[in-house]
């Protein structure tokens, strides 16, 4: 068994499928509580959330040894990542299957990426072959 991330996108200013009115975000918010508890009873969610918009992001970076902030995203692109999950799935298609049954809930494209282990990074290292 493995973890995935499903990060799930929208376009700035632009939310396909984005509910209008109060009943259909009643709608939209029923189908991912309904898609958590699958995933709750399933043992397939680790972790997930929902993130602020773009303008709230501040990127950290090095450059010649000194530490410098920027506003905004890190990425110029009129896509972002508006939420994820961290699931557990046996395998690639497994993964899939759910990624499959979030875009229905959330109406938004979800990218697949699978982590290459768990765990502390040192703890990744040991198991890797040697190069």
């Amino acid at each position: 068994m493995g973890q995935y991330l499903l990060a799930t996108y929208r376009v700035e200013d632009e939310v396909p499928g984005a509910p209008s009115s109060p009943e259909e975000m009643q709608a939209f918010m029923q189908r991912v509580i309904a898609l958590e508890a699958e995933m709750d009873a399933s043992d397939t969610f680790v972790f997930g959330g929902a993130l602020h918009g773009v303008d709230a992001a501040t990127v950290v970076d090095t450059k010649e040894g000194e530490v410098v902030m920027t506003d905004g995203p890190f990425a110029e692109s009129k896509e972002h990542i508006a939420g994820f999950y961290i699931i557990n799935a046996d395998d690639l298609d497994a993964a899939l299957a759910w990624a499959r049954k979030t875009a229905e809930a959330t109406q938004h494209p979800i990218e697949v990426r699978p982590f290459f282990a768990t765990g502390k990074l040192a703890d990744q290292m040991s198991k890797m072959p040697d190069a």
